[in-house]
């Protein structure tokens, strides 16, 4: 048996392993553990229609003024802090709150702005040579499409080297600091955001 073939199926496994864990037992082994389902938003406006809050959570929402000097592209804000990602529309008629993953530790966050650079499907996973030192066992590669790729099926990269905004098939990751740098969203809302932001939109990471 090859080492790479070794390599992913121990990757794999931890995967598989993760999702199965048990919920009520995750939670109480994990301080930092905030349940996206009971602390989670999901805001929806649009021009013709009133504000609609699908009542699942305790995030505020937030105007776009004190992030963004303009909304030109459309905006995307990162709230570490509340685990939390913020999206309007160029012409502010669509804002959007989805309950995130964030980084593990503040040695991994970057903070600050940036823009989109590029839409992908199906993205390609690789380790950073920092998390390759980290974690030897893991593959160099996973694939785009791959049951076990850490991206999920779409990803927006942004102007910074390896940090990403993505989905995930490991749901157990959304609300917790689970992440090497990149924020992670559920597969269904990061379908979402990615059909409406463009090359070009604003991020804010704080």
């Amino acid at each position: 048996m090859s080492r790479t073939f070794q390599s992913r199926r121990a990757f794999l496994a931890g995967s598989v392993a993760t999702l199965a864990a048990p919920a009520l037992a995750q939670q109480s082994r994990d301080p930092d553990y905030a349940s996206p389902f009971e602390n989670s938003t999901v805001v929806e406006r649009d021009l013709d229609e009133p504000a609609v809050r699908r009542n699942i959570s305790s995030f505020r929402t937030l105007d776009w003024r004190p992030y963004f000097s303009n909304t030109n592209n459309g905006a995307i804000l990162v709230d570490i802090d509340s685990r939390a990602l913020h999206f309007w529309s160029e012409d502010q008629s669509i804002y959007r709150l989805y309950p995130t993953s964030v980084p593990v530790t503040e040695e991994l966050t970057r903070r600050g702005r940036t823009s989109v650079v590029q839409k992908v499907v199906k993205p390609t996973w690789r380790p950073t040579p920092n998390m390759r030192k980290r974690n030897p066992e893991w593959p160099a590669v996973v694939e785009g499409g791959a049951p076990d790729n850490p991206l999920g099926p779409l990803a927006l990269y942004l102007g910074w080297t390896y940090y990403r905004i993505h989905g995930t098939h490991d749901t157990r990751k959304i609300g917790r600091k689970s992440s090497n740098g990149c924020i992670g969203l559920y597969n269904e809302h990061i379908t979402q955001l990615f059909d409406m932001t463009k090359v070009g939109t604003q991020v804010l990471l704080i």
